[in-house]
């Protein structure tokens, strides 16, 4: 529970709550903790005026300080605070805590106390003359010292005050509030779970089932965001998948067809002749020649397929001219297409540059094209190659006027073992592996080859081979 989706949202959203409303509440209580501070200071100097005033005008009323203590009692009990008077010599006169009367007082020295010291002024009327060309005189005042007063408030705790106000103003909001949040977080945890969830658990469901060998599943997610685009690429990659492992089986299956008809046929020779069935003589002895050679280019096909998967195909790269190349190629399949009475006809542009390639590669590769167009094209028909250059890129083209390849099957015709005749026939000879063997080739040159056809009008296969401005790769 604690490692999913749903859990880890749920906690998101209530962290990031809690640390709102801790950073608002925190700032709100300094704040009222600095104007409590402000105000208690500005109330606390108005009380020790007031207090100086009235323990001035009692020295001024009786001349001297005997008998203020009752009224520093008062004073004490009204503002909440310790109150005591000196005299000018220091030697306490009144004290609110009834403690040190007639000591001299130290103020530094008193424990537990913070006091704010108040020298007590008194205004002493005299009489001076004022300018001598007037008749008048004016009184002027002096000021004179007749005593200490001594200020000890006994403040709250501010800290607690200040979080007693803010709570009892705000922080019952907060609390409220945080819950009602936490609660809305969490409905929505669960309806955004939910709709986020359900692509992950349909992605993990089927994700499974391809461990367990099932390609079939797919994600249907109608969601246009990145949910979609996540579920989109895994379908497509789902079916690249699928159409893969269809295409391993097939080519199990086609490899041990191919494996087991000449080694049947092998054997079957070898058991009459063991048998006494049949004689050992040269016909007898080609055919199984033959049987062999067959089996030997399909071991040397799935060689060199594997080493071109791998990358690890090695090509000898040298220039060469490949309008000689294609008509060595035309030459060697000449006598097989004679047998069936088929046209080859070459079409070479003039003056097509010496371009770097592995000869012997390029040359397996036409001869590939030319072959599967022999074996393709009725009797009568024509096979045509061409070749012509465009800006950097050298073109051939083999083509026939031979049955064509459906539309469904063009996207594969170059996969391995792929056959259009699904029946497999070995009618029209051939492993299965050279339009796949020949697109190896050609992209390890660097260049592309694709093919167009119509059913009953023939197909054309045409490769491209870089040229740089040299006239080499």
């Amino acid at each position: 529970m604690i490692h999913s989706l749903q859990f880890r949202l749920l906690a998101a959203f209530t962290l990031v709550i809690i640390v709102i409303i801790g950073t608002v509440f925190g700032f709100t209580y300094r704040s009222t903790r600095t104007e409590i501070n402000r105000i208690e200071a500005r109330l606390q100097s108005a009380q020790d005026q007031r207090v100086e005033t009235e323990v001035a005008r009692f020295y001024q009323v009786n001349g001297r300080w005997d008998s203020v203590q009752p009224l520093v009692m008062q004073l004490a009990s009204v503002y909440n605070a310790r109150i005591i008077v000196t005299d000018t010599t220091g030697i306490v006169k009144a004290d609110s805590d009834n403690k040190i009367i007639g000591t001299v007082y130290a103020a530094g020295k008193q424990q537990g106390t913070s006091l704010v010291t108040l020298d007590i002024g008194l205004n002493n009327p005299t009489m001076r003359s004022a300018s001598p060309a007037g008749s008048n005189t004016l009184p002027i005042f002096t000021t004179r010292t007749a005593g200490t007063l001594y200020v000890s408030h006994n403040s709250q705790d501010i800290n607690r005050t200040s979080l007693q106000i803010t709570y009892n103003t705000i922080g019952r909001f907060f609390l409220w509030g945080g819950l009602l949040a936490i609660a809305i977080a969490i409905l929505l945890t669960y309806l955004l779970s939910r709709r986020v969830l359900a692509p992950v658990k349909a992605l993990t469901r089927v994700t499974r089932a391809f461990g367990k060998g099932d390609f079939t599943g797919r994600v249907d997610v109608k969601d246009h965001g990145d949910m979609g685009e996540l579920a989109t690429s895994f379908n497509t990659m789902a079916d690249d998948l699928e159409r893969n492992e269809r295409l391993r089986r097939n080519m199990v299956a086609d490899i041990a067809h191919e494996l087991r008809t000449p080694l049947s046929h092998l054997r079957g020779y070898l058991e009459a002749m063991n048998d006494g069935l049949l004689k050992p003589d040269e016909s007898a002895i080609n055919t199984l020649n033959e049987e062999t050679a067959s089996l030997s280019r399909l071991v040397d096909d799935l060689q060199e397929l594997s080493l071109a998967d791998a990358g690890e195909l090695k090509l000898v790269i040298g220039p060469d001219n490949i309008a000689r190349l294609l008509e060595d190629s035309v030459a060697a399949v000449q006598p097989k297409a004679a047998t069936r009475n088929i046209l080859i006809v070459s079409d070479l542009s003039p003056g097509l540059p010496e371009i770097s390639i592995d000869s012997q590669r390029i040359k397996q590769v036409v001869y590939n094209l030319l072959e599967n167009a022999v074996a393709h094209t009725p009797p009568e028909g024509r096979i045509t190659v061409r070749a012509w250059q465009e800006e950097n890129q050298v073109f051939v083209s083999v083509a026939d006027t031979g049955e064509g390849i459906p539309a469904e099957d063009l996207p594969f015709i170059f996969e391995r073992f792929y056959r259009v005749d699904k029946s497999r026939t070995r009618a029209t000879g051939g492993t299965g592996l050279g339009l796949t063997i020949a697109r190896r080739l050609v992209e390890a040159h660097g260049g592309r080859i694709d093919v167009r056809s119509q059913p009953g009008q023939g197909s054309t296969f045409t490769f491209s081979l870089p040229v740089t401005e040299s006239g080499t790769v």
